[in-house]
């Protein structure tokens, strides 16, 4: 991880409105515990492209993380909204396998209160 963030912040300043770049960069930063550093990357990028679908998820899981459960839930439905929930399944491997399990549980749970 500090490998890929230290490429991922060469590739910023190579190009500051390379937008991978940035997600690159969050990705690692949360790799390596810095969810917070991580956090504000994301809402800077969210801030130029409010509808990019791999930020808002990403968002969504770092709000779930804190506690925040409401944030996490309108980042979610705003990610079904843009029509690319095909995101999900690549950013799952990023998580780390605590986060994974709490996306799952959450979106299992948000899942059966719609169904009942």
């Amino acid at each position: 991880a500090p490998g890929v963030f230290q490429l991922a912040c060469l590739l910023v300043e190579l190009d500051a409105a390379d937008e991978t770049s940035r997600v690159l960069c969050a990705d690692a930063l949360y790799q390596m515990g810095r969810a917070e550093e991580a956090h504000r990357l994301l809402s800077l990028a969210l801030s130029r492209n409010p509808h990019r679908a791999p930020v808002l998820a990403r968002l969504a899981l770092l709000q779930l993380k804190k506690g925040f459960v409401h944030d996490g839930n309108q980042l979610l439905q705003r990610v079904i909204r843009t029509g690319d929930t095909s995101c999900l399944l690549p950013i799952v491997d990023i998580f780390k396998d605590e986060d994974r399990k709490l996306m799952q549980t959450h979106c299992h749970f948000q899942a059966l209160a719609i169904l009942k």
